[in-house]
């Protein structure tokens, strides 16, 4: 892994960790948080994910796709984090990486850090899902701006 594998963006926002990770352990609301617009819904059975859980998501960046997304890392209200694969010809290009939030309390608030990581990325397709940085960056920015607004318009 290279320091280029794992892009990352923070957030200090203005509420406790439980209704932030509450947003994130539940796919079903994943559209409403999503910075992009690329996720267009989930399959998840209406569940709150735990580690190892496996969920789907309607996805839609140009064309319409699918992932299946496995829990791989959590941690109650401080972690959560899955690693997202595909089939067919898309699953060079959108499958192993991992999307990892962690939540950090911290003086008026929560320091959120939301991880784009390519390291499980098959090595051919890296130097084209690195050149997605840029807009990653844009969009995980506009993903914490949006769970702040949800979780500060339910306080």
């Amino acid at each position: 892994m290279t320091s280029r594998d794992v892009v990352s963006v923070q957030r200090l926002i203005p509420a406790a960790p439980e209704p932030i990770f509450d947003l994130l352990a539940d796919p079903e609301g994943h559209s409403r948080i999503d910075g992009g617009g690329s996720v267009q819904g989930a399959r998840s059975g209406g569940r709150r994910l735990g580690l190892g859980d496996r969920f789907g998501m309607d996805m839609r960046i140009g064309v319409a796709y699918s992932t299946l997304n496995t829990v791989v890392e959590l941690d109650e209200n401080r972690r959560i984090a899955w690693q997202t694969t595909t089939r067919g010809p898309l699953g060079s290009f959108v499958g192993g990486r991992i999307w990892r939030y962690e939540l950090e309390p911290v003086e008026g608030g929560t320091l959120v850090t939301e991880s784009w990581d390519i390291s499980q990325e098959a090595a051919t397709s890296k130097p084209f899902v690195r050149r997605m940085e840029g807009m990653t960056r844009k969009n995980m920015a506009a993903t914490l701006e949006r769970i702040e607004e949800l979780v500060t318009a339910e306080a």
